[in-house]
């Protein structure tokens, strides 16, 4: 058994060195073989640069393609390079794809923006038109608005002058009755000097039915002057009886003079404001198409006044001033208002 296994360890060894030794002489046939092809490199390289030595002298030759270079270059072309090669005009493709999608979004960019700076454009000028036809129309209403005023102040105006021309009526009226009246008592009188002119002529012996006569002629005259004097305060609305004296109905109508005259002073302020108010209202803010606004004055009558539109009944009135319980020591004035229920 001993013999056996000294047998196989040598074998082993035996195997071990020629494997050794195999190896050591391929390391050198490889490296004898390098060092030939490097030795063969540098003498390629020596002539190659006497060949380009001699080439700057002599005349330019043709130059023959170098077929070993180029199939160097193949050879060193690798998988991943063909690849690239192949796959390059497809993504030169996209690249001009996304290039040109971009310059088409940029384009379509600009045009929405030179539609949006049209649009703009376009609404300023519309609203500058409008602004325009709008500032032209209120020309034209100022313009209406005036003539319309001041026909209403010419009414307004034809209006008072009449009031005042009744006023002045009545007036002239009143007094055209007081000469009346007095040119009665004066009749009277120069009747009653000729009746006792007549009586002291005939110098009669019973005086008694001229005195009676006399008498009857003043009581005559007197009633008439009385009953025109309670007509006229009867029209004032002023309350009499029956007992009322001359005296009494001029005192009465005095009185109801004063009275009057004083509400028309209390309510004047009201009066006055309210014609200005109406002014600037038909001036500013009614329109063309609708009634303008008018004061009526009613103090001295009815103790009141009140503003209604110009076709309107006095009934319908928007705003009424009057004195309460006509009562100007109190001088409590009461303001309705119906134009906002």
């Amino acid at each position: 058994m001993k013999k056996n296994t000294k047998k196989k360890i040598k074998r082993k060894s035996s195997k071990f060195k020629k494997s050794k030794t195999s190896k050591l002489r391929r390391k050198n046939r490889r490296g004898k073989i390098k060092k030939k092809i490097k030795k063969f490199k540098k003498r390629k390289k020596i002539k190659l640069k006497k060949r380009k030595r001699r080439r700057t002298t002599q005349k330019q030759r043709i130059k023959i393609p170098k077929f070993k270079k180029q199939k160097k270059h193949l050879i060193k072309l690798s998988f991943q390079k063909v690849i690239n090669f192949l796959l390059q005009p497809i993504f030169r493709a996209y690249d001009d794809f996304r290039e040109k999608r971009k310059i088409e979004k940029l384009r379509k960019i600009a045009l929405e923006k030179k539609e949006r700076e049209r649009q703009i454009k376009e609404e300023e000028r519309l609203r500058y038109e409008a602004k325009q036809q709008e500032l032209r129309d209120e020309v034209k209403l100022a313009r209406e608005r005036s003539i319309d005023l001041k026909k209403f102040i010419r009414q307004e105006q034809a209006i008072l002058r009449r009031e005042q021309a009744q006023k002045r009526l009545r007036f002239l009226e009143e007094i055209r009755l007081e000469k009346k009246i007095e040119s009665f008592r004066k009749r009277e009188l120069q009747e009653i000097k000729h009746l006792e002119k007549l009586a002291l002529q005939e110098q009669r012996e019973d005086y008694r039915p001229v005195e009676e006569r006399l008498e009857k002629i003043k009581e005559k005259y007197r009633l008439i002057r009385e009953q025109k004097i309670r007509e006229r305060v009867e029209s004032l609305g002023v309350e009499i009886s029956d007992t009322d004296t001359k005296e009494d109905l001029i005192q009465k109508e005095k009185e109801y003079a004063e009275h009057r005259q004083t509400i028309e002073l209390v309510l004047e302020s009201f009066y006055r404001s309210a014609n200005s108010l109406v002014f600037q209202l038909n001036k500013r803010y009614i329109p063309k198409h609708k009634s303008i606004l008018r004061v009526i004055d009613r103090r001295y009558e009815s103790n009141e006044c009140f503003i209604r539109y110009d076709d309107s009944p006095d009934e319908d009135w928007l705003i009424l001033i009057y004195l309460e319980d006509s009562d100007a020591k109190k001088g409590k004035i009461v303001v309705e208002n119906k134009a906002n229920p």
